[in-house]
């Protein structure tokens, strides 16, 4: 049976809707596995038809065993591709390099993996209302699947502060969205506080049943790669669920012995969001929340809430921490958009810090790299589109021309050439 297990003190408790600890500390789900071995997955990728078709739920043992599948809510999720790109290689200074596009799930962002499984959860509990705080994705996640549940969603976003792409899906699914004065953190402290006043059940990563599902996207990479673990995982830290996620993912597999080498993760954060970078570049032994400012709306986060499950992931997976500029990560992001696969822009802190640390020779010349993509080209276009045509220092640039109805001088404008040229898409790798 599940229960939940404090990451600060280390007190056992019954897995509930209270996700806090009477020390402060942060709960994270404490599983009793059975045998598992690795083939029991591989039999249920044959099994498209059925639940098992999600790249979560074909993990079920190892995310939620307990969990009657009569209350699962699935569109389903996951089955992201790994993509390797020409490109992006040249960029990087790695020949083993990958992206995994989290974009490609059904609404758009990585989130849709972390919520099906607390959506299943608040479905099974009998909860009537769920909520979260969110700088998009969270919002649009959780609102697709309210909707799909039958259960009312209501969201908490920073005034001002949210993509219209990602605005956009929380208001089409129907939840209630409530616009905070302030900044995710402020959201995020009314979620926390007003749980039991307001009746609803969080769906934030402070719930550790999204961390569950957030591991899979561990199991799916793997199992893509025959079970071969790469040397790194470079992801976008924000709130830092991925971080959390991934060092839990890895650290079950190798207790179950299903991997025998577990890969460093890399997370990136933003210059002008980086207090998780900052704690570990410091003695400090706690993280101090800052004013986030940065164009990666997606880990736009000075206070994020799972900030000592990441730093156990670090730890255990021999990672590290680095921060990259914005101009890095726009820049970065115009290469992968221009191999042909594109992300929003945090997706992007992956690329620009896996040149960086391979500059720095941290990531050495041979090391084998998965990047996270964390979320699709159109959750962020004007973005995109201010980069191109506005982008003062942007070095990849593709500005629209005007021209007048004449072909030769349409000739003429073709003749100038476009992006610079960084090598073409030379493979890809589906499930």
């Amino acid at each position: 049976m599940a229960q939940f297990k404090c990451i600060h003190c280390g007190q056992i408790a019954p897995a509930s809707d209270n996700y806090v600890c009477t020390c402060g500390g942060l709960y994270e789900v404490n599983h009793d596995f059975g045998d598992i071995s690795l083939e029991l997955f591989d039999e249920k990728l044959r099994d498209i038809g059925s639940v098992w078709g999600s790249g979560v739920w074909r993990y079920k043992e190892l995310i939620h065993p307990e969990l009657d599948s009569r209350h699962i809510v699935s569109r389903p999720e996951g089955n992201t591709n790994l993509y390797k790109r020409q490109r992006v290689s040249e960029y990087a200074g790695l020949d083993d390099i990958y992206m995994k596009h989290e974009g490609e799930n059904p609404s758009g962002s990585f989130k849709d993996r972390g919520m099906t499984v607390g959506i299943s959860v608040a479905v099974q509990s009998g909860a009537k209302k769920v909520a979260c705080a969110s700088t998009g994705n969270t919002s649009a996640s959780m609102a697709a699947y309210a909707a799909q549940a039958g259960l009312e969603g209501l969201v908490f976003v920073p005034e001002g502060m949210i993509a219209y792409g990602k605005l956009a899906q929380a208001l089409a699914y129907g939840s209630k969205v409530i616009q905070v004065k302030g900044n995710f953190d402020d959201a995020m402290g009314l979620i926390r506080n007003g749980a039991k006043q307001l009746g609803f059940y969080i769906l934030n990563s402070i719930n550790p049943w999204r961390i569950e599902g957030q591991k899979s996207i561990v199991f799916e990479m793997l199992q893509q790669r025959r079970w071969e673990s790469p040397d790194w995982i470079v992801v976008p830290a924000g709130n830092l669920g991925n971080t959390s996620a991934f060092g839990k993912a890895l650290r079950e597999l190798k207790q179950l012995g299903l991997i025998e080498k577990i890969p460093r993760i890399a997370a990136i954060q933003a210059e002008g969001a980086n207090p998780f970078y900052k704690l570990w570049h410091s003695n400090e032994k706690k993280l101090e929340p800052m004013k986030p400012d940065t164009i990666a709306s997606a880990i736009k986060i000075g206070n994020p809430v799972s900030w000592e499950k990441a730093l156990k992931s670090i730890r255990e997976t021999d990672g590290v921490v680095e921060q990259v500029s914005d101009n890095e990560i726009l820049d970065a992001k115009a290469i992968i958009d221009a191999s042909g696969v594109g992300c929003e822009p945090a997706s992007a802190a992956s690329l620009a810090g896996t040149r960086k640390l391979r500059d720095m020779g941290i990531i050495a010349s041979d090391d084998q790299v998965v990047c996270i993509l964390t979320g699709n080209l159109l959750k962020d276009p004007s973005t995109t589109v201010n980069y191109h045509i506005e982008g003062v220092s942007a070095r990849y640039s593709n500005k629209p021309v005007v021209v007048e109805s004449d072909l030769d001088k349409i000739e003429a404008v073709l003749s100038q050439g476009n992006i610079p040229a960084l090598g073409q898409a030379v493979k890809h790798i589906g499930n």
